[in-house]
């Protein structure tokens, strides 16, 4: 097991408890630092919406493209 060690100034209501080595259970091991920081990494809560941006950009340069008529000399 593992002992931190921390030291607080204003410990007071936890200083019994400070001390005391972190718990590790055979059933539930400790996760990697890749997968715990993937827990916390950003997400796309979005999905989709880069293409949907991309899409109605080109539909409205579409629309305002003008229109080029040839004319006879």
């Amino acid at each position: 097991m593992r002992k931190y060690t921390i030291r607080m100034k204003n410990a007071g209501a936890y200083e019994d408890i400070l001390y005391h080595e972190v718990p590790e259970f055979p059933a539930h091991p400790r996760m990697s630092r890749e997968n715990r920081a993937a827990q916390f990494a950003p997400f796309a809560a979005l999905t989709g919406l880069e293409e949907a941006m991309e899409e109605k950009a080109e539909q409205n340069a579409k629309k305002n493209e003008p229109e080029y008529v040839t004319l006879d000399e």
